[in-house]
Parts: C-alpha cells; sequence; structure tokens
C-alpha cells in the first residue's frame, strides 16, 4: 500500500477527514485514519485485532461514504478504535482491513463519537499530478 497524508479539517461542529494517496486505495485508506484520529489519538491504539469490511456502490463517491459509515459502524459495535487500514478496490467493490483494539476509556481518552458520514463536501477525485483526494464531513 502507498503511503499518503491524513488529515482533518475544520468545519463548525462536524470534523471533515480527507485522505490523500497515489492511489485511490491510499487515500481511501487514509481517510479512514482521519476519521478514527478524530476519535482518539492513533499512536494509543495497538493494532492488536483486525476487522474486515467490505462493502460496494455505483460510483466512487458512494463507495466512500459506505466505507467510512461502515468503519464507523465497526468503531461502534465492537467498541474499537483503529489505527491502521489496508483498502483494495475492484470495479466498485471495496475490501478493507482495519486494525486496532477495544476502546479503553481512561487509557484511550476518546475525544467524539462520529455518528455518520455525510454527503456534504463528498469527493473523491485525481489531482493532475495523479494523487488521489477522498474527504467528506463527518457528523459528530
Amino acid at each position: 500500500m502507498t503511503e499518503g497524508c491524513a488529515l482533518q479539517f475544520p468545519h463548525g461542529a462536524d470534523i471533515g477527514v480527507r485522505g490523500s494517496g497515489d492511489t485511490r486505495e491510499a487515500a481511501f485508506a487514509q481517510a479512514a485514519a482521519a476519521l478514527a484520529a478524530s476519535v482518539v489519538e492513533p499512536d494509543s491504539i495497538s493494532p492488536t485485532e483486525m476487522v474486515s469490511i467490505t462493502c460496494s456502490a455505483p460510483n466512487d463517491r458512494l463507495l466512500l461514504y459506505d466505507w467510512l459509515n461502515a468503519v464507523i459502524y465497526e468503531m461502534a459495535v465492537r467498541r474499537m478504535a483503529f489505527s491502521r487500514f489496508e483498502v483494495s478496490l475492484r470495479d466498485q467493490t471495496l475490501e478493507g482491513r482495519a486494525w486496532g483494539e477495544t476502546i479503553d476509556p481512561a487509557r484511550h481518552a476518546p475525544v467524539v463519537e462520529p455518528k455518520g458520514a455525510t454527503m456534504t463536501e463528498l469527493k473523491v477525485e485525481q489531482s493532475p499530478d495523479g494523487s488521489w483526494i477522498a474527504q467528506c464531513i463527518v457528523d459528530v
């Protein structure tokens, strides 16, 4: 997997998440990493447990939307925080893996609880330099 950039950007009361990388896969993985970093400090997470996530959608934008919502779902249901992601894309199907551990509130000190990815500022696009950006606003 090509390393990219995971970051958050300001957007009122919600959180904007953006991933970038040399490939669509890297951008999707980094967007999930930005989402996870909005909850807990990634360096505090030991990536001891792997969770598989699969989703499909008719286009890249909806695939990113579904992917981030699937990550949020797994975080909530499993009560986990993730620190590492890998994504494989084939046509419009995403096969992802997330590594993390069960949240220990005393050790991880979660900051927010993401409710869901939104369609606001949702985009997946390739830049003129060939790199990819995947982003959206997440309701917290």
